[in-house]
């Protein structure tokens, strides 16, 4: 250990020890939409990984007490979308429990397999679930992407500390 190095008293594992340590990890923001039986249905994520280019396969966690949850337990295929820093609002929108998350201002259009995709996002993809793993009070989610565009414009939306942000030069 040198001199300028120190460890804290370790704290036994919590859920609150995991979320005060991850609140200290910048992750990018992102939104999964499906379509559900009685209309779309959308969260918002920081857990979102490329898990494989071939094939092409993402990952992402949702919680099973979540209000997406029923649609995303069910859905075929769902919808990824990459946000901008402008997109603060629509990230908190989609993470806002009861919120109406696909009315105005949302804008959004229906896209491959029937998703809905978002307007204006930095990139989306469309892509079929393979699996649902079970972890603790989540499921990850893997799905192989079938479509998608990553040509929208601006710099990504980041999550760090507890609220969205974005990057500093």
């Amino acid at each position: 250990m040198t001199a300028t190095s120190r460890l804290g008293t370790p704290r036994l594992a919590s859920p609150d020890l995991l979320r005060s340590t991850f609140r200290r990890h910048a992750a990018g923001v992102a939104v999964i939409t499906a379509r559900g039986a009685s209309g779309p249905a959308g969260f918002t994520a920081t857990s979102l990984t490329s898990v494989s280019a071939e094939p092409p396969l993402v990952s992402f966690g949702i919680g099973t007490g979540a209000s997406s949850w029923p649609t995303m337990a069910e859905a075929g295929h769902v919808g990824v979308h990459l946000l901008g820093e402008h997109q603060s609002e629509l990230a908190a929108t989609f993470a806002r429990s009861g919120a109406d998350r696909f009315g105005a201002p949302t804008s959004w259009r229906e896209g491959p397999e029937g998703v809905p995709v978002l307007d204006d996002v930095l990139a989306w993809l469309v892509c079929r679930v393979v699996a649902r793993v079970p972890a603790g009070d989540h499921r990850i989610v893997l799905a192989e992407v079938v479509a998608g565009d990553p040509a929208g414009a601006g710099r990504p939306l980041l999550y760090h500390q507890g609220r969205f942000t974005g990057l500093r030069d």
